[in-house]
């Protein structure tokens, strides 16, 4: 079925239920469909117009679409309870622990995305928003060590295979939405406001970000940016080679 939907390829390892939620709403669509075309047909043919018509004037007594509209409402109602909120659940309540995972800070601006790692010590330096500048745009305190050697890139996120990443989403200036295809997460980026995700990437590659919401005339231009799953040794290769080289705020 996913093959006949042409769904994206799939990178992440909690992306299937996703996927098996979709095809599950299509299969729901095309009985729908079936369903109020037969009505319609029915429709057609049973109160068409004859010789012999003649108007009603007291209209329909049964309770019979009362009953259909209950049992359309409880159906949805099954599904949002028993099929919706446990996906949603699954994913959001298993958050892994940030000790083992990746963790990336993530802003949009218009137009571009801009990430943010811990360096080799494996913490952030302090933050402070009033420090925020174009040359700061995560508002990193000079004067903590720890920020030393944390690394900042533009459009390029790299992460390592079969570890799951923690990235927490803000932006600098309107609404954006950080989505990843292949990973099956999307999350509104918001001033003001820093939005944790994860996910867990079983496939190397190079996939594309997307921006998910119109946040300008540049707005097809943040589909430039890239995730790189890399093995381990490529990513901890790649990361000492950043290290400590964008963090200057002079």
């Amino acid at each position: 079925m996913d093959k006949i939907l042409n769904l994206p390829i799939l990178a992440s390892e909690g992306g299937a239920d996703s996927d098996r939620l979709i095809i599950f709403l299509h299969w729901l669509m095309f009985a729908l469909f079936i369903g109020w075309l037969t009505y319609f047909l029915f429709a057609l043919f049973r109160f068409k117009q004859t010789a012999k018509s003649k108007a009603n004037y007291h209209g329909v007594r049964s309770h019979f679409s009362s009953y259909v509209e209950l049992l359309v409402a409880g159906i949805e109602a099954v599904l949002l309870i028993f099929v919706a909120y446990p996906v949603w659940a699954r994913h959001t309540s298993g958050f892994p622990k940030e000790s083992e995972a990746t963790v990336i800070q993530v802003v949009g601006q218009q137009f571009a995305w801009n990430a943010r790692y811990p360096g080799k010590d494996a913490t952030f330096g302090k933050q402070d928003m009033t420090r925020v500048a174009e040359n700061n745009l995560f508002g990193v305190d000079p004067n903590d060590a720890n920020g030393k050697d944390d690394v900042q890139v533009l459009n390029e996120l790299h992460v390592p295979v079969n570890k799951p990443v923690i990235c927490y989403i803000s932006s600098k200036d309107v609404i954006h939405s950080f989505r990843l295809m292949a990973m099956r997460v999307t999350q509104d980026a918001i001033p003001g406001m820093r939005i944790p995700i994860w996910f867990k990437p079983i496939k190397e590659g190079n996939f594309q970000i997307y921006c998910a919401q119109l946040c300008g005339n540049g707005h097809a231009a943040m589909a430039g940016g890239r995730l790189v799953v890399e093995s381990q040794s490529a990513y901890d290769k790649w990361l000492s080679s950043k290290s400590g080289g964008a963090t200057s705020f002079e």
